[in-house]
């Protein structure tokens, strides 16, 4: 058992929480519940925190091998990044001019759109990313007549049957693929973008609900940008996270994973494996913060309802190919700052689905004179048999597509490269996903003292996961001090250490 560096030279609050899973999720549960004045125990089954969050190096430079940034229209992340001390790294993109490599050219990403379905057909119209006959099905809705959503409905149908395929093979899927790695046909349109679907079922047409969507957005005065990052990287996030857990008195053990949840009399008893011995840790309560395999696991015998609906969550797999380049090997027009860099849609049949110019993107990844940073993606839910080639292949063939898309010579090979494979790292959201985690929630809900959270339930971008973990912590703190009254003290209990 690795046990973190923890200050110990402060009163130990009343009630013991146990956080089962060092995600972002996780550390933002413990984070709340401390500043509620609980003691906290943080387990990690794996060597280091943040899950999908995490950065390195790479040719002496910071780099993101992980989420790289955070949707700014949203307060939870940018709060949390505040209250751990990097508010002044906060940053926006350096340029935020992404394109679309589609039908063999790279194109302008269309302004005036709401996860890829338009509002407004003029910027579409030229960018050239749809045929004159893709443009004049998408420009016919007004024809159509209001179509009936139901309590759910899968994003890429209903925009196809509204807009025609075309705006979800080469705008829908690119945009979504970005977030979830997954299908569009599939995905659900209410769990994904709950926005939209509400836009969709107020108004005769999904162009008027796009546009009264923008309009909104302007009325609340959402002009900025859309997203932040951090200099030095998003993965330093959960570290601060972290650090400012063990200053109010966490108890981080990494190397830890819980093995078993047990209801007593008084609580919860987690048995954990640890390396060499066990223990079993008792709590007042306990917050599971881990994908859905682990989670089922630990729920099945307590909360087998919950188990089986978690265990029918699929996940997609992908790798992100990050690269140093020497800036005197691009071709012109990559290192100038113009462009954030490019999406790719399924459709086209590449092998790359993105590719992120990190150099350009942010201030803090561009400061080096001669080297350039950029990464590529590759994998989604149903297309993941690229994943099974070797690291250099996947270099080789990313460096194959950059040659397709912007023109880099055959010849040139980075000066460093690693290769991050995120296997089953995206849950996804089909068509009735909001109910599954309904009928799980209410499942735990029946256990007094536990809750769940993470991108599982309410979204998976890192905003979503944050807030994820409020509603998690806000639950069990209400378990702890029902009614407004005091929480009853606890006595840790340890074996086999």
């Amino acid at each position: 058992m690795h046990e973190a560096d923890t200050r110990t030279d402060r009163p130990a609050p009343a009630g013991h929480v146990v956080v089962i899973g060092g995600g972002i999720a996780g550390l933002a549960a413990a984070h709340r519940l401390l500043a509620e004045g609980l003691r906290v125990t943080l387990l990690e089954a794996g060597p280091r925190l943040g899950g999908k969050l995490r950065s390195g190096e790479l040719a002496g430079l910071r780099v993101d091998l992980g989420a790289e940034s955070v949707l700014a229209r949203r307060p939870e992340a940018l709060e949390l990044a505040r209250a751990v001390g990097l508010g002044e790294a906060l940053q926006p993109p350096a340029t935020a001019t992404a394109r679309l490599w589609t039908r063999g050219v790279l194109r302008p990403l269309p302004g005036g759109h709401v996860m890829g379905v338009p509002g407004d057909l003029g910027p579409l119209a030229a960018s050239g990313v749809l045929s004159a006959e893709g443009l004049a099905r998408a420009g016919a809705e007004h024809a159509l007549a209001p179509q009936e959503i139901g309590e759910d409905v899968a994003l890429g149908e209903y925009v196809a049957a509204r807009l025609g395929h075309e705006v979800v093979d080469r705008l829908v899927e690119p945009l979504l693929g970005g977030v979830y790695a997954g299908n569009a046909y599939r995905i659900s349109m209410r769990a994904a973008v709950p926005q939209l679907f509400e836009a969709a079922r107020s108004h005769a047409s999904l162009g008027e609900g796009v546009r009264e969507l923008q309009a909104r957005a302007a009325r609340a005065g959402q002009t900025g940008p859309v997203f932040s990052g951090i200099d030095g990287g998003i993965g330093r996030l959960p570290l601060a996270v972290a650090e400012a857990c063990r200053a109010a008195g966490a108890r981080i053990l990494l190397d830890t994973p819980a093995r078993e949840l047990t209801r007593t009399a008084t609580g919860w008893r987690v048995a954990v494996d640890a390396p060499g011995d066990a223990e079993a840790i008792e709590a007042d309560a306990v917050v599971v913060a881990v994908q859905a395999g682990p989670a089922a696991r630990l729920l099945d015998r307590i909360a087998p309802t919950a188990a089986t609906e978690l265990r029918g969550v699929e996940y997609a797999s992908m790798a992100l190919v990050t690269m140093a380049l020497r800036r005197s090997d691009l071709p012109a027009g990559i290192a100038d700052g113009g462009a954030s860099g490019f999406l790719v849609p399924p459709v086209d049949g590449r092998t790359i689905k993105a590719s992120t110019f990190s150099s350009n993107k942010w201030a803090w990844a561009g400061t080096d004179p001669d080297l350039f940073l950029l990464r590529t993606s590759v994998g989604r839910h149903g297309d993941e048999g690229d994943l099974k080639r070797s690291d250099g292949e996947l270099v080789e063939v990313s460096l194959t597509d950059l040659g397709a898309a912007v023109g880099l010579a055959p010849t040139v090979r980075p000066v460093a490269s690693t290769v991050t494979r995120w296997d089953g790292g995206l849950p996804q959201y089909p068509v009735g996903h909001l109910g599954r985690v309904a009928r799980i929630r209410s499942a735990v809900a029946a256990l007094p003292g536990l809750a769940v959270c993470g991108a599982v339930y309410d979204g998976v971008g890192i905003p979503a996961c944050i807030a994820s973990a409020g509603k998690a912590a806000d639950v069990v703190i209400a378990t702890l001090a029902p009614a407004g009254a005091p929480l009853a003290p606890t006595t840790d209990q340890h074996t086999g250490q």
